[in-house]
């Protein structure tokens, strides 16, 4: 079997040396070397990370094939708090959004389909967008390298997942979706305590080992100039619209049309530095 026969179901199906061993023909099939490689726990099971090293890039492998991506609104019930932080800033503040948190969900979340994507390598970081002197297809493409299709890039960064984050359907409302590892934005549990909180895995390795979705100021453009992920630069948390839809821009079907819009239009033609995009290495 290739490994562009490697699908998600199939990988999922290995055992652990089957899977190192994979990983490892990925490896040598790019003239890479394998850096990192294990097993951890995921939506649905256990999950594989396997970590290839190229010139000096890290890439995850992302076994493809028919995949499940987007988020099921229908069957999708909000949590009390997320209801609430709705509610009370996001519908009290007089931003014109939804009275119904779904509908308003459904103007930026992809649906749940199947869809068919290529096993590929990854870049675990994005990285800024060419500045002036090319595109950024042509400017990849010397590399030997192109953009991710925006199934490709929920794929990636859900791995699977159904759930409307990729590590879950809650998220901890009393943090910011931004900064780094542990920065709770000035935030104190009472007493100094912090151990009832709930966990903010933005910045855990998702189910590809990819670090991804993971601050709100990290918008990531895709071939499709209809969709921008990962990111909405901010926007929802400086406009104060509340604290659960300035969470919604990490959620792994969020495309935000408006900041693909943005970028595409005159206003963004300055402002590269502001977006970034992942890299993806054909296998095969």
């Amino acid at each position: 079997m290739s490994l562009a026969d490697l699908t998600f179901d199939r990988w999922r199906a290995l055992d652990r040396d089957a899977a190192h061993h994979r990983a490892r023909e990925a490896a040598q099939q790019v003239n890479g070397r394998l850096v990192d490689f294990d097993g951890g726990p995921h939506p649905g099971g256990s999950l594989y990370r396997a970590v290839i090293e190229r010139e000096g890039q890290r890439f995850a492998l992302i076994p493809g094939g028919e995949v499940r991506v987007g988020f099921d609104l229908d069957a999708w019930r909000p949590l009390p708090e997320q209801l609430d932080s709705y509610r009370t800033e996001s519908l009290a503040g007089g931003f014109g959004f939804d009275d119904d948190l779904a509908d308003h969900l459904a103007r930026y979340l992809t649906p749940r389909r199947s869809v068919t994507v290529p096993t590929v390598l990854m870049a675990v970081e994005p990285e800024e967008l060419p500045g002036e002197g090319g595109s950024v297809a042509e400017s990849l493409a010397e590399r030997g390298l192109r953009l991710p299709g925006s199934d490709e890039w929920e794929h990636a960064c859900g791995a699977g997942a159904e759930t409307l984050f990729r590590w879950g359907f809650a998220c901890p409302l009393d943090r910011p979706p931004y900064g780094k590892d542990g920065d709770d934005g000035g935030n104190v549990a009472v007493d100094g305590a912090d151990h009832d909180r709930p966990a903010d895995h933005r910045h855990r390795p998702n189910g590809f080992g990819l670090h991804i979705a993971r601050d709100v100021y990290e918008s990531e453009v895709t071939s499709d100039k209809g969709s921008v992920y990962g990111g909405d630069g901010g926007e929802a948390v400086c406009g104060g619209y509340g604290a659960f839809v300035s969470w919604l821009p990490l959620a792994t079907a969020n495309r935000n049309p408006g900041m693909a819009e943005f970028i595409n239009g005159t206003e963004g033609e300055d402002m590269s530095d502001e977006f970034s995009v992942r890299p993806v290495l054909d296998l095969g």
